[in-house]
């Protein structure tokens, strides 16, 4: 028996030496059907993709044989789609239709920002065939001819779900993109009065004030009063929540939000939280409201929430919007698909790959990194991030879009899965901070070039501080390794405060009046970056520092300096902060960062001649004792355990007031969660160390005594050492006896002349909404990457940026 194979007649026989490989997928196995698991070529790709009956891992051409030479893995279902126009869709459709709206703080996700708004729809179409390598012998599906163990692997693949929309959907289980509500305790026995009240169909206002709009029905009392105010002062005048505080009714609707399927916006003041009601029908029928007649006519919460990422106008001025750049397309210039609000993402990666190091390390050294092909290449962190170089870098995957300037661009999904595995926000679709995911980043790189080359130490340094007790004068100096240079944002310092309050008075005033002052002539605080550099140089009082010298406890000056300069220094404005409320806010301000930069002033000399250090702490200090009360209250509001045992050192255990205060003002220290070892003690409590412990952690490749180390410092508990050991790498690695005073911690160091290569840039109002974009200079020419959209910069927004890459410039 014979079937056509590339015009050839081909015996089906040919499978059975290879029919005992062969497996049939269950339920439970994940099918890599959608992209190749070492490249992003996938079955639009011109060549295909071949899934293995055995192992259910998707190759692309260039991967395949490699894949088989290995594991003599020899059958595959071979992928190709084709696409075509769809019959209803018309090229000329500019229709804007409901399912346009935007109402979700989201991009590239249903309700939410969509990508490829503006895009014809196409429909695809799959072809199958079985191919047997290593001579690509062909015989096409559906095929009644093929072994029923063929047919039966074939069919499970492909019936099988896309892993891609596996982890979609875990995802999504979490409150993502900050919609997600939780049903009110109180919506079951809601409390309504039989006060007689009707609420009208219109004509709503205030009855405290003359507000029309942002107004909340009381579900208890029927009282319509407007909501709070927001934070840039627009919004209502707080009479809904102070109702609240005078009668403790608990639920309020906002009116405009109700739809006719008895949903709407329902804030609950006891719970201090957006809920749902499930019951919210019923409650309004009590005030003789219909829903079937209701039209939502008033913006959500979410709605407003956008309106206000983008009322300053900051996002044009980020995107240049205002100007028609030039699509770009080629090597490093490949975009990144938004897989819902992974812009952070995209922008952190495309940054790193500005970097030499990075690119000789998993580009060009790629086949170093694929030789040996793990069993699971999905789960392999140098695999998958050297796919992403290689595709970011090699032009491979960067072609053409649309008239709109996206590319095709590459997604990041099994990237993005694997980095955020385990971890409580980056696993999750919802926006995040891009310097955290920076640092997680780096110290997943550090986890994975044990005894290697790791690209990142062109970005690390080591930070200086020089400790001086203000009763005997003597100091204490401590170095450390960091892989970035945080900066303090002084809105003090704005060389334009007449300008500024002159705007905020015009914009009140307009706001008062129904209006709104045009984005585009927004007046912010301009901060110089010589400002921002003072504010990181000056000195700082330490409080309730244990003086060796003077055996108590004593207040400290503290200086903090660079002891070496990197290749590449990785700057963070702290734009983010917390308000009085304890919510996350951005500093709405322009900072005048330089395209170049001198920072020898920064430059730590270590200790002098003229000085006395502080000796070691004597046998009879005292150990330090926290509050276990307040301790208990403090982790219960979610601070790290290290941080909160600083905050009752630092203010003597005086109350919650003061350590969370402590906690507020130091949240952005860099070495805020750090193992907190208080000033002048060491501890001469042992550890007993459990054998199996030790041998766990030596199974990553360190060594017994760095293990038993790691494990006196944190208790004996397996993850806290690995976290300790991990963060400590480079001193473990040198016997810390031999270590001088000066040690530079393998650090390289040169001169502190540098220039601006790359920024990131945040909009929005907090690091939990808006959207990220990134400018990097390539061959002398400044490139937009926004998500799938390459383009070239025409005025690159240098001083609106939150994350700044500067190179080192060589004499």
């Amino acid at each position: 028996m014979y079937e056509s194979c590339e015009e050839r007649m081909v015996p089906i026989e040919l499978l059975t030496p290879h029919l005992s490989t062969i497996k049939i997928p269950t339920s439970q196995q994940l099918v890599y059907k959608d992209e190749c698991v070492l490249s992003f070529d996938n079955p639009e790709s011109e060549t295909g993709l071949y899934v293995s009956l055995t192992s259910f891992l998707g190759f692309g051409r260039n991967y395949v044989d490699h894949y088989y030479q290995k594991t003599k893995n020899a059958v595959f279902l071979h992928i190709t789609r084709s696409k075509a126009l769809a019959a209803h869709e018309d090229a000329e459709e500019t229709g804007d239709g409901p399912e346009k709206k935007i109402t979700r703080l989201a991009i590239g996700v249903e309700g939410g920002f969509d990508p490829e708004y503006g895009k014809r729809k196409y429909t695809y179409t799959d072809h199958y065939n079985v191919v047997v390598l290593p001579d690509y012998y062909m015989f096409p599906w559906p095929n009644d001819a093929l072994p029923e163990v063929v047919k039966m692997s074939v069919q499970g693949i492909i019936d099988a779900q896309s892993p891609f929309k596996i982890a979609e959907m875990a995802a999504l289980q979490g409150t993502w993109d900050g919609e997600k509500r939780e049903v009110s305790v109180h919506s079951v026995n809601l409390k309504q009065l039989d006060n007689g009240v009707k609420i009208p169909p219109l004509g709503w206002k205030c009855e405290k004030c003359d507000l029309t709009t942002n107004l909340w029905l009381n579900l208890t009392d029927g009282s319509i009063l407007c909501g709070r105010r927001f934070f840039d002062g627009s919004g209502g005048n707080d009479h809904a929540v102070e109702h609240y505080r005078k009668t403790g009714y608990p639920l309020a609707v906002k009116l405009g939000t109700i739809t006719i399927d008895g949903k709407g916006d329902v804030f609950s003041y006891a719970e201090d939280d957006m809920v749902e009601d499930p019951y919210l029908a019923d409650h309004l029928k009590h005030f003789g409201i219909n829903v079937q007649q209701l039209q939502k006519t008033e913006k959500s919460m979410v709605e407003l929430e956008l309106e206000l990422n983008q009322k300053t106008g900051e996002w044009n001025t980020l995107q240049e919007s205002g100007s028609e750049l030039q699509p770009l397309n080629g090597p490093a210039l490949t975009g990144l698909n938004n897989l819902g609000n992974s812009c952070y993402i995209n922008c952190v990666m495309q940054v790193l790959f500005r970097m030499p190091d990075f690119v000789q390390h998993f580009v060009d050294g790629v086949e170093d990194i694929f030789l040996n092909l793990p069993e699971d290449p999905v789960n392999d962190f140098n695999i998958q991030t050297a796919k992403v170089g290689v595709g970011l870098i090699s032009g491979r995957y960067s072609f053409p879009g649309d008239d709109s300037g996206f590319q095709p661009g590459i997604s990041l999904h099994m990237f993005r899965q694997l980095i955020g595995k385990g971890h409580p926000e980056f696993m999750t679709k919802r926006q995040q901070d891009a310097h955290e995911f920076y640092l997680h980043f780096l110290t997943l790189l550090e986890r994975n070039s044990r005894h290697k080359q790791n690209p990142s130490d062109c970005l690390k340094l080591v930070v200086e501080e020089r400790i001086q007790c203000t009763e005997s004068l003597n100091v204490k100096y401590v170095r450390r390794p960091e892989h970035y240079l945080p900066l303090p944002v002084p809105v003090a310092a704005a060389t334009n405060a007449t300008q500024v309050r002159e705007y905020e008075a015009r914009r009140m005033e307009a706001e008062a009046s129904g209006q709104r002052l045009d984005p585009s002539q927004t007046v912010r605080p301009n901060i110089p970056f010589k400002a921002c550099l003072d504010s990181f140089m000056r000195e700082e009082s330490i409080d309730q520092f244990f003086s060796s010298a003077v055996n108590k406890k004593v207040t400290a000056k503290k200086i903090t300096r660079l002891g070496t300069f990197p290749d590449f220094l990785w700057i963070q404005l702290k734009k983010f902060t917390i308000k009085e409320d304890w919510t996350p806010a951005k500093l709405d301000v322009e900072v005048d960062m330089p395209w170049e930069i001198d920072l020898k002033s920064l430059r730590g000399h270590g200790p002098q001649p003229d000085e006395t250090l502080l000796p070691e702490s004597s046998p009879d200090t005292p150990a330090p004792v926290y509050d276990e009360a307040l301790l208990a209250q403090l982790l219960d509001m979610g601070f790290p355990v290290e941080a909160c045992k600083k905050s009752l050192y630092y203010t003597n255990n005086s109350g919650m007031e003061a350590a969370s205060n402590w906690l507020m003002e130091h949240m952005t220290d860099w070495d805020f969660a750090n193992k907190f070892e208080p000033p002048g003690f060491k501890s001469d409590n042992a550890v007993t160390v459990d054998p199996a412990s030790v041998e766990q952690i030596t199974g990553m490749g360190f060594t017994a005594a760095q293990a038993a180390k790691a494990l006196q410092a944190t208790e004996g508990d397996v993850g806290r050492a690995l976290d300790w050991i991990f963060s400590r790498a480079e001193q473990l690695d040198v016997d810390e006896e031999s270590v001088p005073k000066d040690n530079n911690f393998g650090c390289r160091d040169g001169e502190a002349r540098y220039k601006l290569v790359a920024f990131i840039s945040h909009m929005g109002t907090s690091t939990t909404v808006g959207h990220y974009v990134c400018h990097i200079l390539r061959q002398d020419a400044w490139v937009i990457y926004n998500d799938n959209k390459v383009e070239l910069s025409l005025n690159a927004p240098k001083n609106l940026g939150y994350l700044y890459l500067y190179q080192r410039i060589e004499p």
